[in-house]
């Protein structure tokens, strides 16, 4: 079980976040700052007790309209080797020191969280609270059970989304999967054609009412 802590981080993740989220091939706001605000999200807990994973929605406000982007991250003690590239940023935690922060599409911790979430076998738990179910996010899975120990991981991202292709070992054979995890967040949005799994979660729109969305899709490819 996590435990959350409410205390200071400097620089804090939204100032991070707003430093990183230009860059990404996703954004949508392009020659300009983005004007950013948590706004939703979940977090999931690492088995071993030693990285955070959290499912963070933030929302853009610095164009004509608001955007809503899904930014999974993971927080570890020490440099995740080989992960230069998917690092945002580091901080000083105010009880657990310095952290680095990674965008979680690379983590090979957090990959193996969502791809046992997509299965109904991780329990999404409340973003700002120890020991807290959430509820109100929704799995959907359909598929045969697969074996969550991630072998390898080829991360592509795009103009929407940020697409994994995940080897997993274990369940007498490797398995060869396809995660599709949504970055630009569209309200109410369908799953993504022949999906096996999907998780949807929500977060508040600018005017205070509750958005949901697919978060995460899950479909099994050829070997």
């Amino acid at each position: 079980m996590a435990i959350i802590h409410h205390t200071t981080m400097v620089p804090t993740k939204l100032e991070l976040l707003t430093s990183w989220l230009p860059a990404q091939p996703w954004y949508r706001g392009a020659d300009r700052e983005p004007a950013l605000s948590r706004t939703g999200g979940f977090r999931l807990d690492d088995p071993r007790g030693e990285v955070g994973i959290e499912f963070m929605v933030v929302t853009d406000r610095s164009g004509d309209r608001p955007v809503a982007y899904h930014v999974p991250l993971s927080y570890r003690g020490a440099p995740l080797k080989g992960a230069d590239q998917a690092l945002i940023g580091t901080s000083e935690h105010g009880v657990l020191g310095q952290r680095w922060i990674y965008d979680g599409t690379h983590d090979p911790v957090l990959v193996a969280q969502l791809l046992a979430l997509l299965q109904g076998h991780a329990e999404p738990q409340a973003q700002s609270r120890s020991d807290t179910p959430d509820q109100s996010v929704t799995v959907r899975f359909d598929g045969t059970a697969i074996a969550t120990a991630v072998a390898s991981t080829t991360v592509t991202s795009g103009s929407h989304d940020t697409r994994l292709t995940v080897e997993t070992t274990g369940s007498g054979s490797a398995r060869k999967l396809a995660i599709q995890v949504m970055r630009v967040l569209e309200p109410d949005g369908a799953s993504p054609a022949e999906a096996t799994g999907h998780v949807s979660a929500g977060w508040r729109s600018p005017e205070g009412g509750e958005q949901r969305a697919v978060f995460a899709a899950l479909r099994e490819t050829s070997a």
